[in-house]
């Protein structure tokens, strides 16, 4: 018997009348967007730290060229931006007309004037990520006196030497506060992300520059195909840059010391590459604000950095430091006799080599 007592034919023909249908299920709820967060470790994952470069061909005396970028040691002239810079170096925005509005770095004692010319033209060189830093001098209107300078007229300070700083080309994520170096465990070679061995040879790289200052302000994560995406989807190509390397060449140290690690001579030529050479883990000091200190290096990331500085030719060597004129770098009355460029080449040398020398296990 059907329902109600009455035979299956008639259930049959009574559903067919009435139209019986299945209840309809409810509607599946809208899937929720991915967070700022959640975007922000997708484009993590498959972000790269290296692209291929023709190490060999890099002009490190012109540096990048194309669009805002300076001569060595060129005459500009700007209007001062009361603007707020983080940071504790001495620095001014500076307006080069139609809202151009640039960072200045200054001071012939300051060490990030030289330091980070040398750093950022180095990583570029060999296909890492690094802002664009140009040696110029600078013919600053309404600077306020408290930056010092040289008064040149009624309303014209200068500022030599003095560094004017552009940004790698790209957009950032919103809201995001850059990364830390612990966070490069998260990139992942099989979604697209960079190999552990240029992972490892950006950590070695900060160690040969002495990168003491690599607070997590100090590194960005931006997308380097498209402009303006700031979204994990959009973002084709996320790249890990390096924004703030101007305590280098130098010695790290535990308050980032601007004297001592900003284009310092004696602190950079006695400090090692490695801290263990028998099972390759770098020589970087700690500081109070960093987020790396004496990294472990596999020694594929070891051959991988060997292989791009060996590429460098002397000319490209002394080119890096002549730029960044670390011969003008003022140093302690005790340091005689002063550094020479040739100094500074024959310890860059001395530190590549015992890269390539180590066998990391």
């Amino acid at each position: 018997m059907g329902p109600l007592g009455m035979g299956a034919g008639a259930a049959v023909a009574l559903c067919l009348t009435c139209a019986c249908v299945s209840p309809r299920p409810a509607s599946d709820p809208a899937p929720t967007p991915p967070s700022a967060k959640d975007q922000r470790a997708e484009a993590f994952r498959r972000a790269k730290v290296w692209k291929p470069t023709p190490v060999e061909q890099m002009n490190i005396a012109a540096g990048p060229g194309g669009p805002g970028s300076f001569p060595f040691e060129a005459e500009v002239t700007c209007t001062f931006v009361e603007k707020p810079l983080r940071g504790h170096s001495a620095k001014f925005a500076c307006d080069l007309g139609n809202g151009d509005i640039v960072k200045v770095k200054f001071g012939a004692d300051n060490g990030e004037v030289y330091g980070e010319v040398a750093a950022t033209r180095l990583l570029w060189a060999l296909g890492f990520g690094a802002d664009r830093m140009y040696p110029v001098r600078v013919n600053c209107r309404a600077c306020p006196a408290r930056l010092g300078g040289r008064a040149r007229g009624a309303d014209t300070t200068r500022f030599a030497p003095a560094v004017i700083e552009r940004e790698m080309p790209g957009a950032s994520f919103d809201d995001d506060p850059g990364w830390a170096w612990a966070e490069l465990d998260s990139v992942d070679p099989q979604a697209g992300g960079a190999s552990r061995r240029e992972v490892d040879a950006l950590k070695l790289l900060a160690v040969f520059l002495q990168h003491t200052d690599n607070k997590v302000e100090q590194q960005r994560l931006l997308c380097i195909d498209e402009p303006h995406a700031k979204d994990a989807e959009r973002c084709r190509q996320p790249f890990l840059v390096l924004d703030d390397v101007g305590l280098t060449f130098g010695a790290a140290n535990l308050m980032n010391d601007n004297r001592v690690g900003g284009a310092n001579f004696a602190g950079w030529s006695r400090e090692p590459i490695w801290k263990d050479a028998d099972r390759c883990i770098g020589n970087l000091a700690p500081s109070f604000t960093g987020t790396m200190s004496n990294p472990r290096i596999s020694e594929d990331g070891r051959q991988f950095l060997a292989g791009l500085l060996a590429r460098l030719s002397r000319k490209q060597i002394r080119a890096l430091f002549t730029v960044s004129r670390f011969d003008q770098r003022p140093v302690d009355a005790m340091v005689r006799p002063r550094p020479t460029i040739d100094d500074w080449v024959r310890v860059f040398e001395e530190k590549r080599d015992a890269i390539a020398r180590a066998r990391c296990s």
